[in-house]
């Protein structure tokens, strides 16, 4: 891998991690030390990469917000470092954080099998599927629906090159941005879109006059497996950080075992419970975790209090 400019001004930190073994998840390959070296791109400070869509990620005021913005923010407190975000586009984040000119790249970042050949790839803080933006007079749910249709999504997402090639769809559009492919479907410049199904959300709950609605598609996963699938929604670190990756991981645990990643959701709207189960397959097995482990699920207590 190439070396840049910014990797050179990476400095190494050291911080006390009380990683026990017997209750907290370190990863895969993690070690148990209680004290490891962390790298990070700037002195004192975690570098974060996101797109900026919420209800996701966002800034106010200067900090960063939002559903993985808040954990972040939580995460990178306890490992004594304050948070620097830094928002490019989609392509320019996945090679930012190839190259380690970010610390973290947060935001419904999928889990692929790819990606882990190139990235670290935390533990999921959530979970979500593939679900089809329409307007409310519709309720398309299946790949033959896509017959004919026009379908927008962001260039770079995982699932462009399998919808390029669903059977009898009319025109595949993509855009540099998330926005750009909401407002073409509610001036009805597409007839169905494809995004993270959070920001989607979000925007339907804040803005209800657009009349439009996300249905889940109905799974082929013989003939369309990206697009079939319930994605582990991760945090991704470059392959040289691994003491930080490790740390971030330990922490996800924690996040799940206090219900903060519900509490998260939930304060953007989209508490249900559905965001927390994982994958019938964990299909992370034998690539990048092994055998033996186990998605996280939401204590019960988290839906009751």
């Amino acid at each position: 891998m190439r070396v840049s400019a910014l990797d050179a001004l990476r400095i190494t930190r050291r911080t006390i991690l009380g990683c026990v073994a017997a209750t907290l998840i370190c990863g895969a390959g993690a070690g148990t030390a209680s004290a490891q070296e962390i790298e990070t791109l700037v002195p004192g400070t975690l570098t974060v990469g996101m797109l900026g869509d919420m209800p996701m990620t966002g800034t106010k005021d200067g900090q960063v917000i939002g559903t993985d913005g808040d954990l972040i923010v939580q995460i990178a407190k306890t490992l004594g470092l304050k948070v620097e975000p830094k928002t490019l586009d989609w392509n320019g984040l996945i090679q930012a954080t190839q190259q380690g000119q970010v610390d973290v790249l947060i935001g419904s970042v999928g889990w692929t099998e790819e990606r882990s050949k190139v990235m670290l790839l935390s533990d999921p803080v959530y979970y979500f599927g593939t679900l089809l933006i329409q307007k409310k007079e519709t309720s398309w749910n299946t790949f033959a629906d896509m017959k004919d249709r026009t379908v927008g999504t962001v260039s770079g997402f995982t699932l462009v090159p399998e919808l390029k090639e669903v059977e009898g769809i009319g025109e595949v559009k993509l855009y540099d941005t998330q926005d750009a492919v909401m407002r073409d479907i509610v001036a009805g410049r597409l007839d169905i879109g494809i995004l993270d199904p959070a920001l989607v959300e979000y925007a339907i709950k804040q803005h209800p006059e657009w009349n439009i609605h996300q249905v889940a598609v109905q799974p082929e996963p013989e003939k369309y497996p990206i697009m079939s699938k319930k994605y582990y929604s991760i945090f991704a670190t470059p392959t040289s950080r691994k003491p930080l990756a490790d740390a971030i991981n330990a922490e996800i645990a924690k996040i799940w075992e206090s219900c903060a990643n519900v509490k998260s959701m939930a304060a953007y709207g989209l508490g249900d419970k559905a965001w927390f189960e994982p994958p019938a397959d964990n299909y992370r097995v034998g690539v990048d975790r092994p055998e033996g482990w186990k998605a996280p699920v939401a204590p019960e207590s988290c839906f009751t209090n």
